[in-house]
């Protein structure tokens, strides 16, 4: 279920000259954001819990997500390169499941890694606060990857889409209704990091069990959709 070539071809267009700018450029403003707020309020972990939450969760791993699910799919599907793919002798589930696998990869590189550091600068993980966002990072690396990868199958204005969601509907109105938080893959992702961390540091409106629950099978479902549709337009092709 995993395809060398289809992966390769899919880490160089990921990691192509624009997209990389962008994918550094996140992870190398949260540590500069990090060691400032070290160095004019020194180790506090509330204060690490906040800039981690509030930057690393909430901003940048739904950004890479974007940027790494659709990129992942998108391009080729736009300039029509994705017929002649189809046309090489490689199930759909394996296209499908490769291009996952390299998203999730290149969002938890770009997301999990930088924010395990910040928390180090920021406290030294005191209180298990790093670990706790890192592993928040990794889980929600997961569904956002699978979740973009079937907008960029599904929609030309997957990045649009990506981007609404991530900073309107999770950031600004799960900030402001309840309801909206319960459908938020950042909500599910705290409530494992909420499990890791000091009590108190770190609160999510969705119980471990549900989070667990909605991560797999938002995970899954989005998978399975997205290789549905690939299959349909592999036929679109063919005609």
């Amino acid at each position: 279920m995993y395809d060398p070539t289809v992966a390769r071809l899919t880490y160089r267009a990921l990691l192509g000259r624009r997209r990389a700018l962008v994918l550094f450029a996140l992870p190398v403003l949260l540590i500069v954001i990090a060691v400032a707020v070290r160095f004019f309020t020194g180790a506090d972990d509330q204060v690490a819990a906040n800039v981690l939450g509030g930057f690393a969760l909430a901003t940048m791993v739904p950004l890479i997500g974007v940027i790494a699910g659709t990129g992942a799919i998108g391009p080729e599907i736009d300039d029509g390169s994705i017929v002649y793919l189809l046309s090489k002798p490689v199930k759909r589930p394996t296209i499908i499941l490769t291009k996952l696998i390299v998203a999730i990869a290149v969002t938890m590189a770009f997301s999990a890694i930088p924010t395990f550091i910040a928390g180090m600068i920021l406290n030294g993980n005191g209180q298990q606060v790093a670990v706790a966002y890192t592993v928040a990072a990794l889980v929600a690396s997961i569904a956002y990857s699978a979740m973009f990868l079937l907008l960029g199958t599904i929609s030309r204005h997957a990045v649009v889409i990506g981007l609404v969601y991530a900073l309107i509907w999770e950031a600004l109105f799960g900030s402001l209704i309840a309801g909206a938080r319960t459908l938020s893959v950042q909500q599910w992702a705290l409530a494992l990091a909420e499990k890791v961390s000091g009590e108190g540091l770190i609160a999510s409106d969705v119980g471990l069990p549900v989070a667990a629950a909605l991560l797999a099978g938002v995970t899954v479902a989005a998978t399975w959709y997205a290789g549905q549709k690939l299959r349909t337009l592999t036929l679109a092709g063919e005609e």
